[in-house]
């Protein structure tokens, strides 16, 4: 199997995977993380020779997001470990899959709040009282963690992307 097959197969899935689940358990989403990701598609781009225009067109739909990300955290509106995964998994997606990512993400994100709203409005079960992540994740001045949203999105438009057809050979 080679690397690039490797990273698009199981690196950036399991990164994804871990996104979500560190999202959710600390409403914190790692920058090693999101660098890991960034050097992961370099060598990833590397190895599938997707070529220089294609890795420029994904640095630029990474740099889009980022941009518009960062804004969006800035007026409060988004944490910044979302605006980072956004716009590292924009790197990995490319423009060809952007707004298929970013409207699935958006619909994921909008009923997961609504779920949340609707569980923040009743009591915590006993059971999970004592749960430092559910305690968290039950707190109405808390957010929410809309990586896992933004995590499945990718999953589900990766097969569509460039860069999963160049490392699959197809």
């Amino acid at each position: 199997m080679s690397l690039s097959l490797i990273a698009v197969l199981i690196v950036f899935p399991a990164a994804m995977a871990y996104a979500a689940a560190s999202d959710l358990t600390t409403m914190t989403i790692p920058n090693w993380l999101c660098l890991a990701l960034l050097v992961a598609f370099g060598l990833c781009a590397a190895l599938t020779g997707i070529g220089w225009t294609a890795a420029g067109w994904h640095l630029a739909a990474g740099g889009v997001v980022l941009a518009v990300c960062f804004a969006m955290f800035a007026a409060g509106w988004i944490g910044g470990g979302d605006a980072k995964l956004a716009a590292v998994t924009a790197l990995w997606i490319g423009f060809d899959q952007l707004l298929p990512y970013l409207f699935i993400a958006s619909l994921g994100g909008g009923l997961l709040t609504a779920l949340i709203l609707k569980l923040r409005a009743a009591p915590l079960p006993a059971l999970a009282s004592g749960w430092a992540w559910a305690q968290r994740l039950h707190d109405v001045k808390q957010g929410v963690p809309y990586g896992i949203a933004l995590a499945a999105s990718a999953l589900v438009v990766l097969p569509d992307t460039a860069i999963w057809r160049a490392a699959i050979g197809a």
